[in-house]
C-alpha cells in the first residue's frame, strides 16, 4: 500500500467533519455557515467578534457574512452592538438560543469516538503535528493565524494578571483562552 500524502489525511479529515455538519445542519434546520458562525462566536474574543473578523475566518465575502447575520440576528440567535468608543464599529454576541441551538448541533457521535481513538493511541500529546500543519496550510494561504489568544507571540504574563503586548490593553483570563484575529505566531 502507498503512503498517504499527510495533505489528503487532512483534506479526508476536513470531507469528514463537513459531512457530518452537513446531517447536524439538516436536522436543525440551518445551513453549515450558520452553525460555523455561531461556533466561532462562542470561541472569539472581544478583539474577533466583529463582522469583519468573521469574514476573515470564514474566508467567506462580506456578502454572504451580511446575510447570514441578518438572517442569525432575525432568528435571535445572535445580537449585534455597537462598541462603546466607536459606534462604526459592531460586535456579534451569542445568545441564550443561539447556544442552546450549537450545543445541540456538537453532539456528534464522530467526535466522541474520534476523541476515543485519540486517547486511546495517546494521539492527543501529538498536538504540535497538527499546529504544525495548520500553521503551513495559513501561511500558505496567507491567511490570518486566528490562534488562542495565550499562544500569541504579543501574550504576557504580568503581575496584574495578562496584558496583550498589540494593543497595551489588559486581558481576562476568558479573553486568554479564546481566538483572536490579532494572534501571531511564537
Amino acid at each position: 500500500m502507498d503512503k498517504v500524502e499527510v495533505f489528503e489525511l487532512i483534506e479526508r479529515m476536513a470531507a469528514l467533519i463537513r459531512s457530518e455538519e452537513r446531517k447536524k445542519c439538516t436536522e436543525l434546520g440551518l445551513q453549515p455557515v450558520h452553525l460555523q458562525v455561531l461556533d466561532y462566536l462562542s470561541r472569539c474574543n472581544r478583539y474577533s467578534d466583529t463582522p469583519a473578523a468573521l469574514t476573515n475566518y470564514l474566508g467567506m465575502t462580506r456578502g454572504t457574512v451580511s446575510q447570514t447575520l441578518l438572517l442569525l440576528v432575525k432568528k435571535s440567535f445572535i445580537k449585534k452592538t455597537a462598541d462603546a468608543s466607536d459606534r462604526r464599529m459592531v460586535h456579534l454576541s451569542l445568545l441564550p438560543e443561539g447556544n442552546a441551538i450549537l450545543k445541540k448541533a456538537r453532539t456528534s457521535e464522530l467526535f466522541i469516538q474520534a476523541a476515543l481513538i485519540f486517547k486511546k493511541h495517546n494521539l492527543a500529546n501529538h498536538q504540535d503535528i497538527f499546529v504544525k500543519a495548520l500553521t503551513s496550510l495559513q501561511k500558505a494561504n496567507q491567511s490570518h493565524s486566528f490562534g488562542l489568544c495565550k499562544t500569541c507571540k504579543y501574550f504576557t504574563i504580568t503581575a496584574d494578571g495578562f496584558t496583550c503586548g498589540l494593543t497595551k490593553e489588559p486581558l481576562s483570563q476568558s479573553d486568554s483562552e479564546k481566538i483572536c484575529q490579532e494572534h501571531s505566531i511564537l
